[in-house]
Formats: C-alpha cells, structure tokens, sequence
C-alpha cells in the first residue's frame, strides 16, 4: 500500500472531473455567464442560511442571486426577475 492510503490526514484522490464552479452564474443559455458544463451535474445554492431552489443566476463576489417574480413575464415572454442581495455559496450537490 501507498502512504496516501495509510494516512487518513491525506486528501483522498477527486471522483470526478467536475469544473470549478464560477464566480458568477446563469441558467440562461444565451448569458455571456452560462457554463453548460457546470449543469452537467447537480448545484445547490445557499442564500443566508437557507438552501434556495429557484435561483436564475447567481454572483457570489457581487452578494446576489436572481429569481423569478412570481408568475410575471417580461416583454420577451421570459420570467421578470429580481435581484436579492446577501450572503451566496455555490456547491456541487
């Protein structure tokens, strides 16, 4: 056996090639901010304290998340979005 086995201190080898998620991220395929590679896996997006669902697009440097308003569309038939400001952390589900 290799030392890496034998010493539980050491950090064990990654299981997938995941990319690193970005600072800033968008479910929109036509946002300069969308990684389709990123959404080849499961993410989850904390908000203060709390694990949110219907995030849109997510800055974590900036402090803010984009979610849809309610059933409201805007001119192009998307959903109307607003921008809640406070503590972001991105993850790998």
């Amino acid at each position: 056996m290799n030392d890496s086995t034998m010493n539980p201190s050491a950090s064990p080898a990654p299981q997938d090639n995941r990319p690193a998620l970005p600072d800033r991220l968008s479910i929109d395929p036509r946002s300069p901010h969308h990684v389709a590679a990123v959404f080849e896996h499961d993410i989850g997006i904390v908000f203060n304290g709390k694990e949110r669902f219907d995030v849109s697009e997510y800055c974590v440097s900036g402090g803010w998340i984009k979610v849809p308003s309610g059933k409201t569309l805007d001119r192009k038939g998307q959903p109307l979005l607003i921008q809640l400001k406070g503590q972001v952390e991105a993850f790998y589900k």
